[in-house]
């Protein structure tokens, strides 16, 4: 599992101390992947560059660059990027934590 995505809160717990919202910048590089989890926020991902592939109940959707997705509280996803890697931001409310991240 290849480690080096580049989290850049712009708006958040860690940053600013907002615990209503965060506002991320990411940068993973290709072949990157995350655990499972079952997140208690609301998250909207909006690629810029590459390709996140978000896996849940329902299979798996590639998000490309210009597109956005939406995840839901309590759905079980799973993000990783495509073999180019992938910029992106991504939108949580409430502000993202590792606890309510719930990942496997």
């Amino acid at each position: 599992m290849p480690g080096g995505k580049v989290i850049d809160e712009h708006v958040g717990r860690v940053n600013s101390g907002d615990e209503a919202v965060s506002i991320a910048h990411m940068v993973a590089p290709p072949g990157w992947e995350e655990p499972a989890q079952t997140p208690s926020f609301t998250e909207y991902t909006v690629v810029l560059r590459g390709t996140v592939i978000v896996e849940h109940a329902g299979g798996a959707t590639e998000v490309g660059a210009g597109q956005s997705l939406v995840t839901e509280p309590g759905e079980k996803v799973r993000y990783s990027a495509g073999p180019e890697g992938a910029e992106y931001i991504a939108v949580c409310l409430p502000a993202f934590t590792p606890e309510t991240a719930n990942r496997a």
